[in-house]
């Protein structure tokens, strides 16, 4: 019978593999917008969030904040340069009006990133402090990065259609949620335990809404509807 430190390490890479899936899972949102030539109705609010809970775990993980901790910089570093591209593709194929709420919500993540690492660096001066603030604002963003989708839970509920809710990303974000909750159980650690588990929780809640609203939702593409979105879009960047 393997002990609980043995556990607890494959279940953490699970959640590391898991994590990576999960970077990866709005793939086909992505490809579809690609082909559209426009973001239609999808929102770029949970990217947004991931791009700043990734930059703040990425610091966490430095030595000179949280010593071995590698993996907290390898799987973060790549959420962060994936997030941006989806970013980027959401910024090219948004109109002027969107676009500027993204350079805005970019803009303040980068300067609170730089306010954090600052603080951190100037006026604490052990590992063992900068963990301690590092990680409660992890925690926070954290928890900011798996309620970001409400935006989305809204216009599914108001519309009755799930066609631009992510159904890769929903399962996703809950399996990640429980493999995570389930580590830090394992051996109680409430920072990770509490947003990994409001991260299941919103997961599974996407999950039932995208169950609930699957028959109610038109596949169908309407093309003159995705034109007309094109061709404002192209006359707002005149």
């Amino acid at each position: 019978m393997a002990d609980p430190d043995t556990t607890r390490t494959v279940v953490g890479i699970i959640g590391n593999v898991i994590s990576f899936f999960l970077f990866l899972s709005p793939g086909p949102t992505f490809v579809q917008i690609l082909k559209a030539k426009s973001v239609m109705e999808f929102k770029p609010d949970p990217y947004i969030a991931t791009v700043l809970n990734c930059a703040v775990w990425v610091f966490y993980g430095m030595p000179f904040v949280h010593p071995d901790s590698l993996l907290v910089i390898t799987i973060n570093g790549f959420g962060l340069a994936i997030e941006l591209l989806y970013v980027s593709i959401f910024f090219i194929y948004s109109d002027w009006s969107k676009r500027q709420k993204i350079i805005i919500a970019l803009v303040i993540e980068a300067i609170f990133m730089a306010i954090l690492i600052f603080v951190t660096l100037t006026f604490l001066h052990g590992t063992k402090d900068r963990s301690m603030l590092i990680g409660i604002v992890a925690i926070v963003f954290n928890i900011i990065m798996y309620t970001s989708p409400l935006t989305v839970m809204k216009k599914v509920i108001t519309t009755k259609s799930v066609k631009y809710m992510p159904f890769y990303l929903s399962l996703a974000n809950f399996a990640n949620g429980i493999v995570w909750a389930c580590y830090a159980l394992l051996k109680f650690d409430p920072y990770i335990l509490i947003p990994n588990g409001l991260g299941s929780l919103s997961g599974l809640v996407q999950l039932i809404l995208f169950a609930a609203f699957y028959r109610t939702t038109n596949w169908d593409e309407d093309e003159k509807e995705v034109e007309l979105s094109t061709s404002k879009s192209n006359k707002s960047d005149v």
